[in-house]
């Protein structure tokens, strides 16, 4: 247990997150098993420890933090070992990259039972269905989401200001307001374009080249995530990657051609539809529906889930317009529902509002419409329903 101590010690000790992620304020830690999911390279370890040094000393043993990659949960589980660790004076448990330990779910319930007084915080993949595939987990466990670096984050972290979110109907109702409260102190067009191609995952951060470390990362989310958590065997690996590669390269544009997909990969319309929700689970597309569709029905549109993975993937058919309205989808994902729009607008957000994403310096001779919002990149300002994109990304 000492050994699990010193490594515990260590970490939080040498953890330094200069971006407090808002999750952390929207978790409500009295609850006694909370699970948090996340794509892999999106900070969830650092989550944990920091968590860990926000409420607690660094030598109170009432903390610890472990991970289910240490050889030692080979032979011993996480309910035996949680009730060594409740018997020393233990009260939280974080425990990393818990679907490493077969049957999880059965080991968590048993902690849940044994000991009252123990409260556990796990992470896991954004691929786990918590209470769909792991009934005995239902009604115990709180599930969050841990998302990428928003555009105010990835702002934040580089200029050392503290802007706060803000709601869409904040946005909506008073941009021009919060855009005077921010020009000041920042030029967001300086940092929109390097969020677009290297904002969103926190790893950015790190002396090593992005692109390469992001493929990498996408590796294993298909290798280890979809395959080893939905039991998939081996051989449908180089299936499932030629799938996204095929969508990531032909774009959004139009709706995917389901049977040309599963005739390039050589499997049935219905793996496809299965495959297409694997990656969207992982975090690597998102499926845009029209308003009152949704899974299992075909999508109208197929968008990768960020814009850093369309340069990692391809970078040298990036369309700027895709990229913005990826960077809009995904940046409203967190909150709200996107379906596709109509033949005027581009999107409708919670089936109700009209979005067009435009180039603020293309020459236009549409008229705006006041039933739309348009959300305008290349400009830093806005005015009535006209809004500045890059705005969107403050609403976490």
């Amino acid at each position: 247990m000492e050994a699990f101590f010193r490594t515990h010690r260590y970490l939080v000790e040498h953890t330094n997150d200069p971006v407090r992620r808002t999750l952390m304020d929207e978790i409500n830690w009295s609850d006694r098993m909370i699970g948090i999911k996340g794509t892999r390279g999106i900070g969830k370890t650092t989550f944990l420890l920091q968590y860990a040094k926000e409420h607690f000393d660094i030598l109170d043993k009432q903390c610890l933090y472990i991970n289910m990659n240490n050889f030692y949960f080979q032979g011993h589980g996480i309910a035996d070992f949680a009730g060594k660790f409740y018997n020393h004076g233990g009260r939280v448990l974080l425990i990393d990259q818990v679907f490493k330990q077969p049957d999880w779910s059965q080991e968590l319930r048993k902690c849940y039972d044994l000991y009252p007084n123990l409260k556990i915080v796990f992470t896991g993949s954004s691929v786990m269905r918590l209470k769909d595939e792991n009934p005995e987990l239902n009604g115990i466990v709180k599930s969050y989401n841990l998302r990428g670096f928003s555009f105010r984050e990835f702002v934040n972290l580089l200029t050392g200001n503290s802007f706060r979110a803000y709601t869409l109907e904040e946005i909506l109702k008073d941009h021009e307001h919060i855009i005077k409260q921010i020009l000041p102190k920042v030029s967001p067009n300086r940092f929109f374009q390097d969020y677009i191609h290297h904002g969103f995952y926190p790893f950015f951060q790190e002396h090593r080249n992005y692109s390469e470390n992001l493929l990498k990362t996408m590796n294993m989310m298909t290798e280890v995530d979809i395959l080893l958590i939905k039991q998939i065997e081996l051989k449908y690996l180089t299936k499932i990657k030629k799938l996204f590669y095929q969508i990531a390269e032909e774009g959004p544009s139009k709706a995917p051609n389901v049977s040309k997909l599963a005739q390039d990969i050589e499997t049935s319309r219905a793996t496809v539809m299965n495959y297409i929700k694997y990656l969207t689970d992982a975090r690597l597309l998102n499926l845009i529906y029209p308003v009152g569709q949704d899974f299992p029905k075909k999508p109208a549109k197929i968008m990768l889930h960020n814009s850093n993975l369309m340069y990692a993937i391809y970078p040298i058919k990036v369309e700027k317009q895709e990229a913005m309205e990826t960077f809009f989808v995904n940046a409203m994902w967190k909150d709200h529902k996107v379906n596709t729009g109509t033949r005027d607008c581009h999107f409708i957000v919670d089936e109700k509002l009209k979005f067009r994403i435009v180039d603020a310096k293309a020459p236009s001779k549409q008229r705006f419409q006041s039933d739309i919002i348009y959300a305008r990149y290349n400009t830093e300002i806005g005015h009535g329903n006209q809004i500045p994109l890059w705005l969107l990304g403050f609403l976490y």
